[in-house]
């Protein structure tokens, strides 16, 4: 039996209708937070795809990313478990379980490289990103209930003395009610990425329609092309008021595995 996903929208949904209200007041005192990111051009040639993008020159300033809700399977421990306290979860390759159990997520290879910045543009360094997506099947580890027993896709890495760092994943598939993409919090350093309440902001990278279609063409990904056909960016209740700012800048091919890489700035 699998997870209702629908449940997770209107947890979603909740979520954020609550995060949108309070940007709006704060924006009415004229704070406003908006993304830091590459307007993104997308081109196909021989099975490759390329996206391409602008993005500031370190020491411009940054307005911080925005902040997005972390859906229902955080697994920060704000609902449920917390992977963020298990021996082993700081590591760059996600792609396995760890602990009492080693199974493998299977999917098209997909590393991510993001670039975490201040406001001043400078870059953040030593800052902690945890990252999790869902799997082949639209499931979410911890929680689902074919995957409930394991931790994969999840981990946190620290940014370097120039704000990178790398995850090593698999592509994630679509399901029912959202547009593919990647949940992520970041942390003032590694010590304090160990709960939610501890994190500096929310916020999900979004995965390139051209892309996506290419790896929903191959194998174990059949339910995701009908969840695809289903969805829209205009109509995602994250990125329909604007996916700019949360776009992956996208290289390589469905053989080789891709690169999604993104320039993003948080406060402090």
């Amino acid at each position: 039996m699998t997870d209702n996903h629908d449940r997770g929208l209107q947890f979603d949904l909740a979520t954020l209708i609550g995060r949108r209200r309070a940007l709006s007041l704060l924006g009415g005192a004229g704070l406003t937070l908006v993304a830091c990111a590459p307007s993104t051009t997308t081109t196909a040639t021989s099975g490759t795809t390329t996206t391409t993008g602008s993005s500031a020159a370190e020491g411009q300033p940054l307005d911080a990313i925005p902040e997005e809700t972390a859906g229902p399977y955080p697994g920060d421990g704000s609902n449920g478990p917390n992977a963020l306290t298990q021996s082993g979860i700081v590591r760059s390759d996600i792609r396995s379980s760890f602990g009492s159990s080693t199974r493998t997520a299977e999917g098209v290879q997909l590393t991510v490289d993001l670039t975490v910045r201040k406001e001043d543009g400078s870059p953040y360094r030593g800052a902690a990103v945890y990252l999790w997506h869902c799997d082949i099947n639209g499931d979410y580890s911890m929680y689902s209930d074919r995957v409930k027993n394991e931790n994969f896709l999840r981990g946190v890495q620290e940014a370097d003395s120039s704000g990178k760092l790398k995850f090593v994943s698999v592509f994630p598939g679509a399901y029912s009610g959202r547009w593919p993409h990647i949940h992520f919090e970041v942390y003032p350093s590694l010590t304090e990425a160990t709960k939610a309440g501890n994190k500096i902001t929310t916020s999900q990278l979004a995965l390139p329609e051209t892309t996506c279609k290419e790896v929903y063409g191959t194998t174990g990904y059949t339910q995701s092309v009908q969840n695809m056909a289903r969805s829209s960016l205009k109509q995602d209740m994250v990125f329909r008021d604007g996916v700019d700012h949360q776009m992956a800048t996208m290289s390589g091919d469905a053989a080789s595995g891709y690169t999604a890489s993104l320039t993003f700035a948080v406060e402090g």
